[in-house]
């Protein structure tokens, strides 16, 4: 491809976004926003997004068949699954004027994922045992409505996303496949160039399963997620379900002090409550009361500094969701207004959940169940009983340590490029899909869902891979295999050695445009292709060839130009 033929240029006076992703490349056209979230993709920006996802097609096409299904479907699929007013992401596609309108005034939904779409497709199809098992999968374009959609790729409002779905006779024959499918995402990862530092990390499975889900997660200092593995063997869990232990304090008081209530009106935060109190933060404790799905009213407290799980809480009190009471059952079930809840003199008609955090502590404060009011000095064994159980129930936080080893967690920032979740028998009951065994019986259908963000996954090789002179691609996914620059007085060797190149097999940039030699220079660091290969009056016959990671260079025949870059293959 001749540079000089793109419809698109670099910019380098594109603002500076928040995320390098956004800022490199707008600045060397590889994408251009539309509006927050929402990309168009320009011819080498669709080159790397091509490559990426078809190093995806080919590990998935090793494990299941490609298929492509609709975006826009009817909502009564979505009102099947009880997910239309539940899932806080749907988009809708509506008439956008009343011309539209008198047509057809349907709604649709704008499909952030496929469960609803491809369960009742497969069933058309496979209702015998002996249909068992297989898996589908597609690249399609996605809908979320992202409140915030920021750091270029990596969030958007309208993304393009790799979903595989399996179907199987039992959960036995599910988790087999759910080991199948690990093995080819850490390859895909590995063939990406992302493999070295993509980890598979537990987290929640949320309401399809009481085991955990996967997550793939490259660690990124501009990631979102926070990771914390067990460094003594290769166990990562995402922050919100990290099993944690909260490091010992040590305390100069040794004696049970007398119980005060303090008053204390209108201070916010635990550390604001501190200075006031003049304890340390983590004499605090936090009290939260959450409303389950069920009914109950559950109360969670964890030591000052923590926030409180819904995650763990949610499954530590065997329920599917939590939600904060309003001000008014706060103020029936403690007496006070909201903010001053605590541990102290609690019906008994409510759960109480404290965290480990909050025990092994002499003379800690809690609220008051009073409005405007702490109590301090309070001490387990003589103010309130010594819990029969304490609960992990925090949000884990650097230097908590691993409960099984004692250990100090290893914590990173990460990003998310790949899920997997083992449905089980959600959608195949919603929908009433069953197979029939060798017996006539029939039996709900197990199922899996398996997604990889592709175009997150270009993002994400940008912040992990770029410098201060612009994009470095690794050579699977990168535009072109290298850069062609002609210099003024070379022009006649220069399209010689791109025809050789080109009829070599050789993917090639060709920068042919009349510029000068630094304003060439600078776009080829900008662009990040692989190999820069420069021909000038001065190279004569050869050719200078050098890595976009290299501050060196060196002069090859054009055979010997060949024969290095057709060797650094994936």
């Amino acid at each position: 491809m001749k540079l000089s033929g793109l419809p698109v240029k670099t910019n380098k006076n594109v603002r500076q976004f928040e995320s390098k992703n956004a800022t490199l490349l707008q600045k060397a056209g590889f994408i251009d926003q539309t509006m927050a979230g929402v990309y168009a993709f320009l011819p080498l920006g669709w080159r790397v997004l091509t490559k990426i996802e078809q190093i995806v097609r080919e590990e998935m096409d090793r494990i299941g068949v490609e298929v492509f299904m609709p975006a826009i479907v009817p909502t009564k699929l979505w009102e099947t699954t009880g997910r239309l007013e539940t899932v806080d992401v749907l988009m809708k596609a509506v008439p956008a004027n009343a011309s539209a309108a008198l047509k057809n005034d349907a709604e649709y939904v704008l499909s952030s994922t496929h469960e609803e779409v491809v369960t009742p497709l497969v069933m058309k199809f496979n209702r015998s045992y002996r249909d068992f098992p297989f898996a589908v999968y597609q690249i399609q374009t996605k809908f979320r409505s992202e409140p915030r959609a920021k750091s270029g790729l990596l969030r958007c409002r309208e993304f393009r996303m790799k979903d595989l779905y399996s179907f199987h006779v039992s959960e036995a024959d599910l988790k087999k496949y759910y080991e199948i499918v690990k093995k080819a995402y850490l390859e895909v990862f590995r063939r990406l160039g992302l493999g070295d530092d993509t980890v598979v990390v537990l987290a929640s499975g949320g309401d399809f399963t009481k085991d955990y889900s996967h997550e793939f997660q490259t660690r990124c200092d501009t990631g979102e997620d926070t990771v914390f593995r067990v460094p003594s063997s290769e166990v990562a869990f995402n922050r919100e379900v990290a099993p944690a232990k909260a490091p010992p304090v040590t305390y100069r008081d040794t004696d049970m002090l007398p119980r005060k209530d303090v008053e204390g009106k209108g201070i916010i935060g635990v550390d604001e409550l501190a200075r006031f109190l003049k304890i340390p933060v983590e004499k605090t404790t936090k009290t939260l009361i959450f409303k389950a799905d069920d009914g109950q009213i559950i109360v969670a407290a964890v030591r000052g500094g923590y926030d409180v799980s819904e995650v763990k809480l949610a499954k530590a009190a065997g329920v599917k969701s939590l939600r904060l009471t309003d001000p008014e059952t706060v103020k029936q079930i403690t007496g006070a207004q909201t903010g001053y809840a605590g541990i102290l003199n609690l019906p008994d008609t409510v759960r109480v959940f404290i965290d480990e955090s909050v025990g092994n502590r002499r003379n800690f404060e809690t609220g008051a169940n009073r409005t405007d009011f702490h109590s301090t000095n309070v001490n387990f064994g003589r103010d309130l009983p010594e819990p029969g159980r304490f609960y992990d129930i925090k949000v884990a936080r650097p230097g908590d340590l691993f409960p099984d080893t004692g250990e100090p967690y290893e914590v990173f920032q990460a990003c998310e490029v790949g899920n997997i979740f083992p449905l089980n028998t959600k959608f195949s009951t919603a929908f009433g899909y069953l197979f029939t065994d060798e017996s006539g019986s029939t039996h709900p259908v197990y199922m899996g869902s398996y997604g990889i963000g592709t175009s997150r996954v270009m993002g994400v090789i940008v912040e992990k891979f770029s410098d201060d002179r612009g994009l470095v691609w690794p050579r699977a996914v990168a535009p072109f295999a290298a850069h062609l620059i002609t210099l003024k007085g070379a022009e006649k060797r220069g399209a010689q050695v791109y025809r050789e190149l080109t009829d070599s097999g050789i993917e090639i940039l060709w920068d042919d445009r009349e510029e000068s030699a630094g304003v060439k220079f600078s776009d080829a660091d900008l662009l990040g292709i692989p190999y820069r290969l420069v021909v000038s009056p001065k190279t004569g016959e050869l050719v200078e060839i050098k890595l976009r990671t290299s501050s060196a260079s060196e002069l090859l025949s054009l055979g010997a130009v060949i024969k290095t870059i057709k060797a650094d293959k994936e």
